[in-house]
């Protein structure tokens, strides 16, 4: 028995050796981030909210993140990325307090690339970073990460196409409404995937590129999003009011007989490089949410009004930059539509999955897109409800390995000021509407933000950034005291943040 065992297992070593695949070249690449900052983001001081109020003013953390590639050939390979933390230092929950023993290590993409043989097709399968064709200040539809399958072929150098399948929302629905209240109908993730399908046309030519796409969806009308405390019908799209409660569309959904809504998105986004070293570019963005029923919505704390779920709107924006020896001086702008005072007729605004506007490094991501305190940076800017315009001068060195760039920008609304009956919080700047499309402006309010970033180089790997941000508000307190809320006794203030990144990258 032992001899026939032992001719097994060679059997099994010669076979195995014979068929084995080749050999794996495993390449792995990663960033550390180690920050410090004080600050206040919020543009309130309600005394009577004392998160607000009591929110800490200095923070320090840290983020790891590390991508392990295991390539078989140019045709095959595959990626797992990992990330450790936010690590807020001293919090027990994220394991940065005493001990630091915490199971915090998150699975940020896993996915494969490989080319269908004897072709130039290309497939990436897995949960990715999808981000659709921009230019001009960031994605205001969709930026982040999602479970997908996207392939792509060059036809030539000129002319390719992109085609998308993204799976972003599925089984997250638990039998209820988003008030917690059952439907009756007992059903756990029943109707409630959101599936999208996009095709892009990327072009190349002396001097221009541009990129028209287009991408239709459709969600279940039990579609829902739990990420950072946000619950609503449409998913991540917050259609319903900012300043309302979150997920108040889920409450009316017993009362549309649609099992699916229609979502639809297109855009155009032009750089054009013919007059180097002037940079010009300029992205068009449409989109449109389907209503999925109608919804309570309290007019000044006295009726009810019922609002329409349905989300429309635009975004045009553009950026002019000349590169000098010295730095890189640039105009930006942008203009968006926003709401028309009417919820009966549902929203003007942009709706998106999730936005990262980066034309400014406070509100927007414009820098290293992570801070270490609240509010310190938005994932989720759009641009939807706002116009802009403003001015920077980029990369500009004095000293050599330390580079400078300012910016100056100003924000105003597009939404009606008479909105605000509606709105359930006397603020422009909502927490919940926040993380989703930055501040909520009417076209009576406006932001001044400065913005100096300072990159050392200190050696290849490792950079020093130092950032500095200043936010003056200018909201109308006449308008917002307009809102619903029964005690108005707040105050409006200023937001700044100063932060210092230590940031090694490999």
């Amino acid at each position: 028995m032992k001899k026939i065992l032992t001719l097994m297992l060679a059997a099994g070593m010669l076979f195995g050796a014979a068929t084995g695949a080749r050999a794996i070249d495993f390449k792995a690449s990663g960033e550390w981030l180690v920050g410090f900052g004080v600050g206040d983001g919020s543009l309130i001081k309600d005394v009577n909210d004392h998160k607000r109020h009591h929110e800490d003013t200095f923070s320090a953390g840290q983020r790891v993140r590390l991508q392990l590639d295991a390539v078989a050939s140019e045709a095959l390979s595959g990626t797992v990325f990992f990330e450790i933390g936010d690590q807020p230092w001293g919090n027990a929950g994220e394991g940065a307090a005493l001990g630091a023993d915490g199971q915090i290590v998150k699975l940020k993409n896993a996915y494969i690339d490989w080319m269908v043989p004897n072709t130039d097709l290309k497939l990436r399968m897995g949960l990715q970073a999808v981000a659709l064709p921009n230019v001009a200040g960031g994605s205001a539809i969709m930026d982040g990460d999602a479970a997908a399958v996207v392939a792509s072929y060059q036809f030539n150098e000129n002319v390719g196409l992109t085609a998308l399948w993204m799976r972003p929302l599925n089984d997250n629905y638990n039998g209820a409404k988003a008030d917690g209240t059952p439907y009756g109908n007992g059903h756990n993730d029943y109707l409630d995937n959101m599936d999208l399908f996009a095709l892009m046309l990327p072009l190349k030519f002396d001097g221009v590129e541009l990129t028209p796409w287009a991408m239709y969806g459709m969600q279940g009308k039990n579609t829902r999003f739990n990420e950072g405390g946000v619950e609503t019908a449409d998913g991540a799209l917050d259609v319903t009011l900012p300043g309302y409660l979150p997920g108040m569309n889920g409450l009316a959904l017993g009362d549309t007989g649609k099992a699916y809504g229609s979502m639809f998105w297109a855009g155009l986004p032009v750089a054009i490089t013919a007059f180097d070293p002037l940079n010009i570019e300029f992205d068009i963005n449409y989109g449109y949410v389907e209503a999925m029923g109608r919804y309570d919505v309290l007019k000044r704390d006295t009726n009810w009004v019922r609002g329409n779920s349905k989300r429309e709107g635009w975004l045009v924006k553009a950026l002019i930059e000349y590169k000098m020896d010295w730095g890189t001086p640039g105009i930006f702008g942008w203009y968006a539509s926003g709401d028309d005072g009417n919820v009966k007729n549902g929203s003007e605004r942009l709706p998106s999955i999730a936005g990262a506007g980066n034309f400014t490094s406070f509100m927007g991501d414009g820098n290293l897109a992570w801070g270490t305190g609240y509010n310190f940076y938005d994932n989720n800017l759009t641009y939807a409800g706002t116009w802009g315009v403003g001015l920077q001068i980029a990369d500009v060195s004095f000293v050599e390995d330390l580079k400078h760039t300012f910016r100056v920008a100003y924000w105003g609304g597009t939404n009606s000021p008479s909105m605000v009956k509606y709105l359930g919080s006397a603020t422009a700047w909502d927490d919940t509407t926040a993380a989703q499309d930055g501040p909520y402006l009417t076209t009576r309010d406006g932001l001044l933000e400065f913005n100096l970033v300072n990159s050392w180089q200190i050696y290849e790997n490792l950079e020093a950034n130092l950032e500095l941000g200043y936010i003056i508000n200018m909201m109308d307190r006449d308008t917002w005291d307009k809102s619903y809320v029964a005690d108005r006794n707040w105050s409006k203030q200023d937001a700044w943040k100063a932060q210092l990144i230590f940031a090694y990258t490999f």
